[in-house]
């Protein structure tokens, strides 16, 4: 009916026929599956970030450090949302990326469906941790109250997530 009021034609048939011409055209549908490069880890704890940090080098015997930018979260437009504070370490042995990124600073969200979370831990093109193996471990962490794997497909918010 759009294309129709576009096209002024004084014989009925050639309304007909254009407006056939036009119900030909094949409309595609893009679709994609979304994949993820990395596994995170929601992790419970009233601590600061740098004493959840050095106990998670303790109990991994890994090094997370500061960065020294935080992660910027930035809305559709490209503006920066909120910032969160975040420790990486890079192993080298195991050619993955850890990093710890705490969910709430300044009332903003990183993971919004997961409010009760305080940190994630994400562990980037990893092929070599168990995650169950992890869990375990993480929970004899001091200051770690509670420590729940989450499937990145499960969460809308993961696929803004990027760590390079």
């Amino acid at each position: 009916m759009i294309t129709l009021s576009f096209i002024k034609r004084n014989n009925q048939a050639n309304k007909i026929s254009t407006f056939a011409r036009m119900a030909k055209q094949k409309k595609y549908t893009l679709t994609f599956e979304q994949t993820f490069d990395f596994d995170m880890v929601g992790i419970c704890s009233h601590h600061s970030d740098y004493r959840l940090a050095w106990g998670i080098n303790k109990c991994l015997t890994i090094h997370l450090s500061r960065c020294e930018e935080d992660y910027i979260v930035t809305n559709k437009k490209g503006e920066a949302v909120s910032s969160h504070s975040m420790y990486e370490f890079a192993d080298e042995e195991n050619r993955l990326d850890y990093f710890l990124v705490k969910n709430k600073m300044h009332g903003n969200y990183l993971i919004p469906e997961k409010p009760s979370i305080d940190f994630f831990l994400f562990l980037c093109d990893n092929v070599t941790i168990d995650i169950e193996q992890l869990t375990k471990q993480l929970k004899e962490v001091t200051s770690v109250l509670g420590v729940f794997p989450f499937e990145p497909e499960d969460i809308d918010s993961a696929e803004y997530l990027v760590f390079r």
